[in-house]
């Protein structure tokens, strides 16, 4: 049986029906969740990398931090589940487990933050730049990487009322303990419908890509600042998201993520707030002028002019190489082209067909033997009329 996920308010009633495979290869089921999830991560690098040089960074370094970034954000996405979901591993199940379920973005993020910033130090790129790039797309991979909870019907909200026009349900939803209490004392008076979260989440994330995307080529001021809106805006969007979660990770009573985002986004706008506002004013009346974006020094200017250089030398070498390569092919084989070696055309193997009038054959004859025609017989040029 396929499974379905419906909108009963939604157009009349929309009902879609969404497998959580894709496909299997090999005996292997391959799920959406991780093709939405990949696609996601895919995107949010190719957008850092294109956007490299809007904050003085070569792309080249960009996706090596954003590569290592990524897997030590599975590896804290991993981790914080673990730590937090209350569930008995071992140490094997704890790592390779990860097919049954069990990672949390919050971890994910701490994770790529920290695989990052060990790169740049041992790289010695600067990070704040490149912090820049993360916040916006992380808010762009998220934005996308939600609809993975479509398919596997999860990160759903309370059941709330039958009548909610985005309300939705489904084959596993309906399955969930909240879902079928509350169905049961609506009983046959309507559906008992729960908050899509992920999409309130997937639209807030979205939306804070766009936001921050013109932030950071109009109003940005200090590097580092777009990261710090990320953790704000992703923050208080978190915050009022949660509450309506039924699947959080909790530490006693409390929410953790919930914790988390409360916390994180205090911070981050506090900081914001006094390098935007109050360091600024400072440095511009102690006499330290304005702050100079990494982008406009002159270490970020001459990196890339070297790395453009490199390129150029690089891809002069490789049409070097293929020209040197032409050439041996030539000399190696020089009647290729029906070319000698001294640039005539070489005639020492060419053959002439010499016909016989008695039997009309074809008898091949080498044009040299022309070279051994007797001057007496043909002196001057002129042929002897005798």
């Amino acid at each position: 049986m396929r499974s379905f996920i419906e909108f009963p308010n939604l157009f009349s009633g929309l009902t879609i029906h969404a497998d959580r495979i894709a496909f299997s290869i090999f005996g292997l089921d391959v799920y959406w969740y991780g093709i939405i999830i990949t696609t996601a991560v895919v995107l949010g690098i190719l957008y850092a990398i294109k956007s490299a040089k809007t904050v003085g960074l070569i792309p080249d370094n960009v996706f090596e931090m954003a590569f290592w970034g990524v897997l030590a954000g599975v590896a804290g996405a991993r981790l914080y589940f673990v730590i937090f979901s209350g569930e008995k591993y071992d140490l094997i199940t704890a790592i390779v487990g990860i097919r049954d379920g069990g990672l949390a973005i919050y971890g994910g993020i701490i994770g790529s933050v920290i695989g990052a910033s060990i790169v740049a130090k041992l790289s010695k790129i600067k990070f704040a730049p490149f912090a820049d790039l993360v916040g916006a797309g992380f808010l762009l991979g998220q934005g996308i990487g939600r609809w993975g909870n479509f398919f596997n019907q999860e990160a759903f909200g309370k059941a709330t009322a039958s009548n909610l026009p985005w309300g939705m349900t489904g084959d596993i939803i309906n399955r969930s303990p909240a879902v079928m209490a509350e169905q049961s004392t609506l009983g046959s008076q309507g559906y008992a419908l729960v908050h899509p979260c992920f999409l309130y989440e997937s639209l807030w994330c979205l939306l804070g890509f766009a936001l921050l995307y013109f932030y950071t080529r109009k109003l940005k001021s200090f590097d580092g600042e777009v990261f710090l809106l990320y953790v704000a805006w992703y923050g208080t969007g978190r915050a009022l998201i949660e509450p309506l979660r039924t699947d959080s990770l909790m530490l006693g009573n409390l929410k953790v993520s919930l914790l988390l985002a409360i916390a994180s986004a205090v911070f981050a706008l506090g900081v914001f707030v006094y390098f935007k506002f109050i360091l600024s004013k400072k440095r511009i009346k102690d006499g330290k002028g304005a702050y100079v974006l990494y982008k406009d020094t002159e270490e970020s200017k001459q990196r890339i002019d070297d790395h453009i250089n490199k390129v150029k030398l690089d891809k002069e070498k490789e049409d070097a190489k293929s020209e040197l390569k032409k050439i041996n092919r030539e000399m190696n084989d020089p009647f290729a082209d029906g070319v000698s070696d001294d640039g005539e055309k070489d005639t020492d193997d060419v053959l002439v067909e010499d016909v016989d009038d008695d039997n009309d054959e074809t008898v091949p004859v080498d044009v040299n033997v022309a070279d051994n025609i007797d001057d007496d017989d043909n002196e001057d040029g002129a042929f002897d009329d005798e």
